[in-house]
């Protein structure tokens, strides 16, 4: 392990992303009431430029008025390209920043992109006496963003994750695709159907891990294909990407059920860490269970693993 280490972003359960319109206040209490471990008020993409303002003005009134039940709550604001961006940063926190956990930036493609919205952010909290601090997520969504994602994850102390947006990526790498977050048919090696997303999502996750924060995946676009949508949770969950966006409260449950340990992995999980410890008694560093070898390095695996399921298990007893 190198000497420098990065401290790991504010923890969070994030398997399920879901994301709210806000030109459409009347989905702020079934949000609230739903299984998601996460929402996100969307000023941007989901909101046509004629309701940008009022989209907003909702927003500040679900943050103050909605019993969101402990769950976390962040706001996508608009790029940093529009005029719209920084009304939404200044109005939303000025008005509601006690209520609000994270902003969401779309279209990160710089480390001064990441720099310009915290320090607005820092002067608003200083301002308004803000009882807490403010995460900062970033969307990985242009070839600009992925050619830079490693000093993007630098760029602030506020950051906390990283999401793979990509549709956008789709469209400014220019690729030619069929469904968000689909698989195009025509990407085939030796007869085999490839994911053309892989090595922009494993490169993200790297920064991500690099430097303490967590790796989510974006859209799929077609809530009513079940099956497709797990396929691709499975994908990067097994990657190690911990949540992924619901467009669609059908998607909710099954983000939660794909991105939380099964009961069959944690307890072989745990039967690692016992055996290793028995092992550590007798003065070996390493073990045989079932046939296999395991050493330190399967510890940590599994404590990863036990880990996720204790903030899953929390979280439920919670609710």
């Amino acid at each position: 392990m190198s000497f420098t280490q990065y401290e790991q972003a504010y923890a969070r359960l994030q398997r399920s992303e879901l994301a709210v319109p806000g030109s459409s206040p009347e989905m702020f209490e079934k949000a609230a009431k739903s299984d998601a471990d996460f929402v996100f008020l969307d000023c941007e993409d989901a909101v046509v430029p004629d309701d940008k303002e009022q989209a907003r003005k909702n927003i500040i009134e679900g943050l103050n008025t909605v019993d969101w039940n402990s769950k976390t709550v962040s706001v996508r604001i608009n790029g940093l390209d529009t005029h719209y961006m920084y009304r939404d940063v200044v109005d939303i926190l000025e008005q509601a920043g006690n209520n609000l956990d994270t902003i969401l930036i779309p279209k990160v493609g710089t480390d001064a992109d990441v720099y310009a919205i915290d320090m607005l952010v820092t002067q608003i909290e200083t301002a308004m006496g803000l009882k807490k601090k403010i995460g900062l997520e970033c969307l990985i969504e242009t070839a600009l963003g992925g050619a830079n994602v490693m000093s993007i994850a630098q760029a602030s102390s506020r950051l906390e994750a990283l999401h793979f947006g990509v549709a956008d990526y789709a469209a400014s790498m220019r690729s030619r695709t069929t469904v968000i977050g689909g698989l195009n048919p025509d990407y085939v090696c030796d007869g085999a159907l490839n994911d053309q997303w892989h090595a922009a999502q494993v490169n993200m996750l790297t920064a991500c891990r690099a430097f303490g924060l967590r790796a989510i995946d974006g859209p799929f676009g077609d809530f009513s294909d079940d099956e497709a949508y797990r396929a691709a949770a499975r994908r990067v969950a097994a990657l190690g990407y911990e949540g992924k966006w619901a467009i669609h409260p059908s998607q909710i449950d099954l983000a939660n059920l794909v991105f939380s340990p099964s009961s069959a992995e944690v307890d072989y999980a745990k039967r690692i860490i016992a055996a290793l410890e028995e092992a550590a008694e007798s003065g070996k560093g390493a073990a045989s269970l079932d046939g296999r070898m395991i050493d330190a390095v399967s510890a940590r695996m599994a404590e990863n693993l036990v880990k996720k399921d204790d903030e899953v298990q929390t979280k439920l007893s919670s609710q």
